[in-house]
């Protein structure tokens, strides 16, 4: 797959650089990197803490500074302030539910919000959306009325994946998902996510350090290190452990050691 082959590029980058002052020195973060990521495809972003990976997602809807480049999503720049088009199209999922999801806020407020600043709907279509919403991501729809603490992680990051569909975007990007979860619970999660870009034409760009997770969710990854992408694979090579660099063979020898059971048994997406 080269980028374009499931009807056009939904994501574009072109030699986007994100730079930051830090005590007086400038950190390049993002050192002018290329890619496509074709409509409904799944594409991963993977490589060490510090690697710049989470910080192209950040760039992409506005959380960080595009130095230089060029980047959009559906054919949108980042937005420099809140822009209701982008974020019709475009949602974030983080990676600790817990700190994501508003403490005293019930979990019936925090799915109707988008919906509210949207003006989407009457109160009562509002709740039969959040019903919907909790029932699709495996939940019962008595969880509306209860807060985050009362939740397991597993179950925080279903209600954060479900306030990100509520506006029925087009893409979403992953910061980590599943990272802070525990592993049997990683995998359901992961799988939930498969299931919902499927059913929903999704378009997902994806950030781990974890080569399994790439491996089960993603057509093809981008290996970044120091800021750059240093190969680029798509899933079979990823299958048959055909890479280029050595920087890449260790990240897969780390993952490899600790996947998750479901996701080693399945043996990719």
């Amino acid at each position: 797959m080269d980028g374009t082959g499931k009807g056009g590029a939904m994501i574009e980058i072109a030699g986007l650089e994100v730079v930051f002052a830090s005590r007086g020195d400038r950190v390049r973060a993002v050192d002018g990197i290329e890619l496509a990521v074709a409509e409904r495809e799944a594409f991963g972003l993977v490589g060490e803490s510090g690697s710049g990976k989470s910080t192209v997602l950040r760039a992409l809807c506005g959380l960080a500074p595009v130095s230089g480049g060029r980047a959009t999503i559906a054919g949108l720049p980042p937005p420099r302030r809140r822009d209701p088009a982008f974020a019709r199209r475009v949602q974030m999922v983080f990676q600790d539910p817990f700190s994501s999801l508003h403490p005293r806020h019930t979990i019936d407020r925090t799915l109707a919000e988008p919906l509210v600043i949207h003006r989407l709907g009457d109160r009562r279509e509002r709740d039969r959306q959040v019903e919907a919403a909790l029932t699709d991501v495996g939940l019962d729809p008595g969880f509306r009325f209860r807060y985050p603490h009362q939740l397991s992680g597993g179950q925080r990051q279903r209600v954060a994946v479900a306030r990100a569909l509520m506006l029925e975007p087009q893409v979403l990007l992953l910061d980590e998902p599943t990272s802070a979860l525990d592993a049997s619970v990683q995998a359901e999660v992961l799988n939930l996510l498969s299931r919902l870009r499927r059913e929903r034409g999704l378009t997902f760009l994806m950030v781990s350090h974890d080569f399994a997770v790439i491996d089960h969710m993603c057509d093809r990854v981008a290996v970044m290190q120091g800021g750059r992408i240093v190969e680029t694979l798509d899933h079979a090579a990823l299958a048959r452990r055909q890479v280029r660099e050595d920087y890449t063979r260790r990240l897969l020898e780390a993952s490899s050691a600790h996947a998750p059971l479901a996701l080693q048994e399945e043996g990719g997406a």
